[in-house]
């Protein structure tokens, strides 16, 4: 309960203050003029001024509000190293032990994590998620605010009067002064690089803890190789040179070695992907013979920007005998040595559209060729009745990697190309428009029979033999399309097919181009979903790994979703560089910021909070462990206002109290018979005194 005067006016203040100001100067003139009466009027005037003020006695019923007190708990990526997770949990218990034994005082707990409800959030962000906790707390409530955190808050404001909190603010840190961290900071990774040059990582090892920097070593892993090993200084700028070996993804990992007495060595690693572009892919198409088809397969490579295209034809060969001068002839002679020996290495892809066996080339050379692909070179066959004959490919150096050997038997009636079961999940046929179980192309008229060798069958012709055979040989691959008739679908008999799409991914299957790999793994993220892709050709697959930032990892287990592709999606809460790992293969993701602030900076420091902590009465308390023992928690104090709210072994608490008010009673003190009573006396009287 409480008693107190509250004045509620007849009139507006302003006319209130306005008539007092007369009354003053009248009552001024009144003394200078020196009138009897001067006071008695002037005591009569205040009192008419009083009674159009209307004062009340006010009568409160108040219930008293307990006092609140914020604790904020720090659960972002930076706490989960050197045990301060475990440390941080136990911290919570005991001061929300200590806080709960007080009398009036409610207990408000708010986490704060890096990313959990924020995919932007890069960092820690401790007073916005406080502002955002103590929304429906009015700030005469606010006791204090009590903060578990390593002190990497990325959200301090710069003054305390930012946060429109009058109250003491404290950090209880759960580490020990200068501690010891290695960190790998990259400084400049190239996103993309042509394949088979080399490409220039920048990065710094950085130390604190202030130790004097020693020689370490630092390890490059790629993909399938081993290990590379240089000796670096902490703070000193290195370049690394990295060669791009192939198209896709090429995954590096970086480690710097890890120190026994650092806090975690999870910073001390990095995995970055570059993409392995081809400048241009250079093509040598040969083709044996003019016939319908021959500009098929020119014109579609010709359609690809990318692709530098070589073609020959061989119009006249050496057994035609007409007679015609040498001088007449308009023909250019076909380049057999310097394609062939002097710069078959530099195509990628070399085709040979019915081609036989005529004398234009020697054996020599077609060995040559099967030597490139052996090396990593790629080779089609698109083969008609030539390859059936006695002059067949087959029957030259160049068999010993062709993937099917011809019976000699060439079937010559309408079939419709159909995908095998493997073909349905092979990236090459897979999913071809106007596909499926019945495909909806046009017929084609001649199929050569012939029997695979270690070679994948992915689309069957005539009889169920097979059509496109494919084979990898040594480092390199070998296709062969045991029909000439793909030109049907480009002239849409039948209704055509998809022409440019299958020779397209067939030439580029050959070239390696990471899309079309049958055995693939990829990574993709949105927000905090990481989607994770597996494109293989297998009936089943194994669950993939799934490496967090912070060293976490799981299982995650992947569904077909369409035939050849597994599917899975995960969600995630932390923001850095995750790593899919499935066998051999493997992927890279970034959610978020790849170099988060979060793992920027691991140590334990009361820097960035001391401005606010001072400001507002607070203090810092580190509560590691030290040599297995864990510090004291401080002892809690409620105090009333005070510039300063904490000690060496002590936090103090503002006491506010507050209350709210259930009833409230109104007595007028100056109205009246009372009032109109006092008025007239004082009248009388100043009128008395006047008339003697």
């Amino acid at each position: 309960m409480s008693w107190s005067i509250e004045f509620l006016p007849l009139v507006s203040w302003p006319i209130l203050g306005g008539l007092a100001a007369i009354g003053a100067l009248l009552l001024l003139l009144l003394l200078w003029r020196s009138r009897r009466g001067a006071l008695l009027r002037g005591t009569a005037y205040a009192l008419l001024l009083l009674a159009l003020a209307n004062p009340h006695f006010k009568k409160e019923e108040r219930e008293p509000l307990n006092d609140v007190v914020a604790v904020v708990v720090d659960d972002s990526q930076s706490q989960a190293v050197a045990g301060r997770t475990t440390r941080t949990a136990e911290l919570q218990q005991e001061l929300e032990k200590r806080l709960r034994e007080l009398p009036n005082l409610d207990l408000r707990v708010i986490h704060s994590s890096s990313a959990a409800d924020n995919p932007d959030r890069d960092g820690s962000f401790l007073f916005t998620d406080l502002a955002k906790g103590l929304a429906d707390t009015p700030p005469e409530r606010l006791a204090g605010v009590v903060m578990l955190t390593d002190g990497q808050v990325h959200d301090v404001p710069k003054t305390a009067a930012e946060l429109n909190i009058d109250a003491p603010i404290h950090a209880i840190v759960p580490g020990k002064k200068n501690e010891f961290d290695r960190r790998l900071k990259l400084l400049a990774a190239p996103r993309f690089g042509l394949v088979g040059e080399s490409q220039t990582v920048e990065l710094q090892v950085e130390e604190t803890g202030g130790r004097p920097a020693k020689p370490i070593a630092l390890t490059i892993k790629r993909q399938g190789e081993d290990p590379l090993t240089e000796t670096v200084t902490p703070g000193e700028k290195v370049s690394i040179p990295v060669m791009i070996d192939h198209a896709g993804a090429n995954i590096v990992e970086i480690a710097a070695e890890v120190d026994p007495e650092e806090l975690t060595g999870l910073n001390n690693r990095t995995v970055l992907t570059i993409e392995g572009v081809r400048e241009n892919l250079r093509v040598l198409l040969v083709s044996g013979e003019p016939y319908a088809g021959e500009r098929t397969w020119r014109n579609m490579l010709k359609s690809d920007a990318s692709v530098d295209l070589v073609h020959f034809t061989i119009l006249r060969p050496p057994e035609k005998q007409d007679g015609t001068p040498i001088n007449q002839l308009s023909l250019i002679a076909f380049p057999t040595r310097e394609l062939f020996q002097e710069k078959l290495e530099e195509f990628d892809l070399i085709i040979f559209d019915r081609y036989q066996r005529r004398g234009v080339l020697p054996l020599a050379y077609l060995d040559n060729v099967s030597r490139y692909v052996l090396r990593g070179g790629a080779v089609l066959v698109a083969a008609g009745e030539d390859y059936a004959s006695p002059l067949s490919l087959f029957r030259t150096p160049l068999a010993y990697v062709l993937p099917a050997e011809p019976t000699g038997r060439v079937i010559n009636e309408p079939f419709k190309p159909k995908p095998t079961d493997l073909g349905e999940r092979h990236p090459v046929t897979r999913d071809l428009p106007g596909g499926g179980e019945k495909p909806r192309w046009g017929s084609w008229f001649r199929n050569v029979e012939a029997t695979p060798n270690d070679a994948e069958i992915v689309m069957e012709g005539a009889e169920g033999n097979p059509l496109l055979v494919l084979a990898e040989r040594g480092e390199g691959r070998v296709a062969l399309l045991l029909s000439d008739q793909a030109w049907l679908w480009a002239r849409g008999y039948e209704g055509g097919g998809p022409y440019t799409g299958l020779l397209r991914r067939l030439a580029h299957w050959l070239m390696k181009e990471p899309e079309l790999e049958e055995e693939q793994l990829h990574a993709s993220s949105r927000g905090q979903t990481i989607t994770i892709e597996r494109q293989t050709i297998k009936d089943e697959v194994e669950p993939v790994s799934l490496s967090g930032p912070t060293g976490d990892t799981r299982s995650v287990t992947l569904k077909e979703s369409e035939p050849g592709v597994w599917r899975a999606q995960v969600n995630v809460s932390e923001q850095g560089i995750y790593q899919v790992s499935a066998g051999e293969l493997a992927s890279v993701v970034t959610v978020g910021n790849a170099n988060t602030r979060e793992l920027a900076a691991v140590t334990a420091s009361d820097e960035a909070l001391k401005p606010v902590l001072d400001e507002t009465g607070g203090g810092s308390y580190w509560l590691g462990r030290k040599d297995g023992e864990a510090d004291e928690m401080p002892r809690i104090v409620m105090l009333g206002s005070s510039k300063m709210m904490h000690g060496d072994d002590w936090l103090g608490l503002h006491r506010r109290d507050a209350y709210r008010v259930t009833g409230a009673s109104l007595y007028p003190l100056f109205n009246g018979y009372v009032a109109l009573a006092l008025l007239l006396g004082l009248m009388a009287l100043a009128w008395y005194r006047e008339g003697r």
